[in-house]
């Protein structure tokens, strides 16, 4: 690998282009973690990679040389004449100007298999902070034919993901992710991996899809909705802010139902695991 930091300021010094905070770009500059990325994600001539936010096209570089096929989803239209300038001449690369969150992924991946060319589907991405989670879940909710996610994105947020339910961490959001995804940290990554250097330190982390839940409640939507209830409200019991939300009619209801679950009154939400939380659902 070339030196990505001269590059990327050649780069920006060509296109006159400076980071757009609004975006949350900060542009990746350690040849190490781009290894590691491409590396980790497994992608093989008949994987069909979506690349969310390829900005300057450090990562895009090296999935197409890999990849049967690279789109790459960019919104920033400053960084569209760039990609075609570089990946043009690729005949497996495509670009996409749109914001993610209203792309159709489920019928391009459709169309892509249709073809025949394709087997398995992964995503890659360097997400900007401040949409990772809707990003996330999006890609997991669709349950679109994906074997797996792997992205960066902020420390504190990849450590709430790949936390396993009941332990460290836990929040509402990590019961979705260990719901349709086995996931691993892969590397963390120093703010000094960036041009501009952001404030937090950022993680790679990789979502293998599950092929089948870990749990099969009578109502998913129902579960989750309790789920997000249940932490709703920082530092009050389970039995607190199901209560206070409406998920049990009072407190004689709740406690009747975590009694004959064999859960204590006083247990907090994050102290639960999944298929305690199925168990509370089905019964309701």
């Amino acid at each position: 690998m070339e030196n990505i930091l001269e590059e990327t300021r050649f780069i920006m010094k060509k296109y006159n282009i400076r980071a757009n905070k609004n975006l949350g770009q900060n542009f990746l500059i350690n040849e190490e973690v781009v290894k590691n990325i491409v590396g980790c994600s497994n992608i093989e001539k008949e994987d069909l990679v979506i690349e969310i936010g390829p900005g300057l096209g450090t990562l895009t570089k090296y999935l197409l040389e890999k990849a049967g096929k690279v789109i790459c989803i960019e919104l920033d239209t400053k960084m569209l004449q760039i990609l075609e300038d570089r990946f043009s001449l690729y005949n497996n690369f495509e670009l996409i100007n749109n914001d993610v969150l209203k792309v159709d992924l489920k019928n391009i991946i459709e169309k892509e298999k249709e073809e025949g060319k394709i087997k398995n589907v992964k995503i890659v991405a360097n997400l900007p902070y401040y949409i990772t989670t809707p990003i996330i879940m999006k890609l997991l909710e669709e349950e679109l034919e994906l074997e797996s996610i792997t992205v960066m994105i902020q420390k504190e947020v990849a450590d709430r993901l790949i936390a396993t339910p009941g332990e460290k961490n836990t929040g509402a959001i990590t019961y979705s992710v260990y719901y349709y995804a086995d996931s691993e940290a892969i590397m963390e990554v120093p703010n000094s991996s960036f041009i501009p250097e952001p404030e937090v330190t950022s993680k790679v982390i990789k979502l293998n899809i599950r092929k089948e839940p870990t749990v099969k409640p009578k109502d998913k939507e129902k579960m989750f909705k309790i789920i997000k209830y249940a932490f709703m409200q920082k530092r009050k019991t389970l039995l607190n802010s199901l209560t206070n939300n409406g998920v049990f009619k009072n407190k004689t209801q709740g406690t009747e139902i975590l009694n004959s679950l064999g859960i204590k009154e006083n247990v907090r939400p994050e102290e639960l695991t999944l298929e305690q939380f199925e168990k509370i659902s089905n019964i309701l």
